[in-house]
């Protein structure tokens, strides 16, 4: 009986390849659908996971007396006005134990121009792994799957990266 010690190396190199290049494409493909909700916004409108294919997606979680959420709120806005008409979208979450008087009244003073949630019973929170620490966001592909999940503040640099090439891409067919 021959052992893979004695196997060619003409045959073996060809076969890991091959197993290495399966296990690659399984693992890339392999994404999570993004939870099938409703978030209805503190300005009463009602957006569905559904009605947001097509788009990428930012969920963001967030609470107004969070040091690192105020901090990544600026470019949170500056992202969505540059990407908003190209086909992202932001959802920002404020989490449950955030007072909701709080939260309008950082959205009016901010002028946040995408939709904001106020997540009074933490059924988006839970819906997402059980979110409980902000900033947490999650990156939604065109196709409903999670893509991306960052826990801390977002990496714009790499996040705009990935906007411009998948956008871009989308505008280009």
């Amino acid at each position: 009986m021959k052992s893979l010690f004695n196997t060619p190396a003409k045959i073996l190199i060809p076969l890991l390849v091959a197993a290495l290049l399966a296990f690659l494409f399984l693992n890339l493909n392999d994404k999570k659908p993004a939870p099938n909700l409703s978030f209805t916004t503190i300005e009463g409108k009602e957006i569905s996971m559904a009605s947001l294919k097509g788009k990428i997606v930012i969920v963001n979680f967030w609470a107004t007396y969070c040091p690192g959420c105020i901090e990544e709120m600026p470019d949170l806005v500056s992202t969505y006005k540059q990407y908003h008409e190209k086909g992202l979208e932001i959802i920002a979450v404020s989490i449950a134990d955030d007072p909701p008087n709080q939260v309008l009244n950082f959205v009016k003073k901010n002028t946040l121009p995408f939709p904001v949630v106020h997540d009074s019973d933490a059924k988006i929170s839970k819906a997402f792994d059980n979110v409980s620490l902000t900033p947490t966001s999650f990156i939604i592909d065109q196709q409903g799957r999670v893509i991306g999940k960052t826990i801390g503040k977002l990496d714009f640099v790499s996040l705009n990266k990935l906007l411009a090439q998948s956008l871009l891409m989308k505008e280009s067919k």
